[in-house]
């Protein structure tokens, strides 16, 4: 299972506890935050820890650091349990396509919640399946996925930590291809990432929406250029690019694929497609590559008409996890069977084009009610982010006595600028309707987001309440 390694105490007790996690492997920078909640996990046996570090009396090297194991006294060191390790392999007995993997997601909008997938399923759901390419289809066998193992240089560098699941996904997706696999470790230097693309000749990068996309621009622009020739695909997901990012990025690495993806801990990959220039930004994400068991479903549960206009909730049949883990209540919401087909409703919103494609407007849990109408947050942002003075944005609903909630923009400036509200007015007037341009505007040193990228609703939320009181 993943764990985000920026969370507190309190975050990390809860995680250990709600997984009953019995086997712990981590980082020495993290020996104390563990040791301070692992007394409190009564399933908890083994903690393993990764280390350059050594324990003494033990040294490798003149001069080493020493390693203090003293909130952890139990804890066994990798290479040292690496080193004790009998040579021979051992007999693994009833593994199985039920064995089960358990994925928690981000927590952006409340706390982390367990996925629990059966292997199976998660293999085809959320890894390819065999088939990265979508060229030849999914295979029917271990033997078949050893047939398919890629003859040539491959190279897939992962920026997003693996305790997001995209990144988890994309990185095993390669790997069982055969290809060569690079992960990101430490802070996140774009010009060390775009001198890593040279080096290692990577073919294929992801990123995770402008957090990342952004910095790599900068750096390219300020430092560059870099030698990325070898690079012919580079992927988003996770979160939206704001469409100045993308014609850059276009402009940046001209003869590489640019392509976006969606999908979700409880659904896996779900769709794909070409970015495009001239896109409009006030109209929502629109997919034409839509995986099969992908559909939207009006309020009744039946399938949205294509080109009604319709906004209805995504859903996902087939190949979907078994349920969320210690929750029946938000399984029975989130895991639904309506006329014989059970379906995973992750809480994306979206309507479906004439031509059968599907336009995302973003995650119902923090649409706006401002006056009766709804707004997604992620239609604006997209459009606000086009400012030349907007540098990153989410956007929120602030309690209003007249209108319920007030739409209003979390910004962080770009260097030296200092938006007004008049002025975003001004930018979004003509390309949104007049309920969806925000009407109050905080300024921010810097905007919050996941390490994988991914927006932090709660802290906008209560920084725009706490600023505007």
């Amino acid at each position: 299972m993943n764990i985000n390694y920026r969370y507190v105490t309190e975050e990390l007790r809860y995680l250990l506890l709600d997984s009953g996690l019995v086997v712990l492997v981590c980082n020495e920078e993290f020996v104390d935050r563990v040791g301070s909640v692992a007394a409190e996990v009564p399933a908890l046996r083994h903690c393993i820890v990764v280390s350059p570090i050594v324990v003494s009396p033990i040294v490798v090297s003149p001069g080493a650091e020493q390693l203090s194991l003293e909130m952890l006294p139990d804890a066994i060191l990798y290479d040292q349990a690496l080193a004790a390790a009998s040579a021979d392999r051992p007999l693994v007995l009833g593994r199985g396509d039920d064995d089960l993997y358990l994925l928690y997601t981000g927590g952006t909008t409340g706390m982390p919640k367990g996925v629990i997938w059966r292997q199976a399923d998660a293999f085809f759901g959320c890894i390819g399946g065999g088939d990265p390419m979508r060229m030849s289809g999914p295979v029917s066998s271990p033997e078949e996925l050893l047939e398919r193992i890629i003859d040539f240089d491959f190279v897939f560098y992962a920026l997003a930590p693996l305790m997001h699941a995209a990144a988890q996904w994309v990185s095993l997706m390669w790997l069982l291809c055969g290809a060569k696999v690079i992960l990101h470790s430490g802070g996140f230097d774009p010009v060390e990432i775009w001198k890593t693309v040279d080096a290692e000749k990577v073919s294929i990068m992801t990123v995770v929406g402008d957090a990342m996309a952004r910095p790599l621009v900068d750096a390219w622009d300020e430092q560059g250029p870099f030698e990325i020739s070898s690079m012919y695909s580079l992927s988003n997901g996770g979160a939206p690019l704001a469409p100045s990012l993308r014609d850059r990025l276009r402009e940046i690495a001209p003869n590489a694929m640019l392509t976006d993806g969606f999908g979700s801990s409880e659904t896996g990959i779900q769709g794909s497609r070409r970015l495009s220039p001239g896109e409009d930004p006030g109209k929502g994400v629109r997919f034409d590559n839509v995986e099969a068991g992908t559909t939207v479903l009006d309020d009744s549960g039946h399938p949205v008409e294509p080109g009604s206009g319709v906004v209805g909730r995504i859903a996902h049949s087939g190949y979907i996890p078994l349920r969320y883990h210690n929750a029946a209540e938000k399984t029975a919401e989130t895991f639904v069977v309506i006329e014989g087909t059970r379906y995973v409703l992750p809480g994306d919103m979206a309507t479906v084009e004439a031509d059968g494609s599907i336009t995302l407007l973003g995650r119902g849990s923090v649409s706006i009610n401002t006056g009766g109408e709804k707004v997604y947050p992620e239609e604006v942002e997209a459009l606000l982010k086009g400012h030349p003075a907007v540098y990153d944005v989410l956007v929120v609903g602030v309690a209003d006595e007249r209108w319920g909630e007030r739409v209003t923009a979390v910004v962080q400036p770009t260097k030296g600028s200092a938006p007004t509200l008049e002025e975003l007015d001004a930018h979004c007037r003509g390309q949104l309707a007049g309920y969806k341009i925000p009407r109050r505007l905080v300024l921010v040193e810097q905007v919050v987001r996941s390490p994988s990228g991914k927006a932090d609703y709660r802290w906008a939320k209560s920084t725009a309440a706490a600023s505007l009181g």
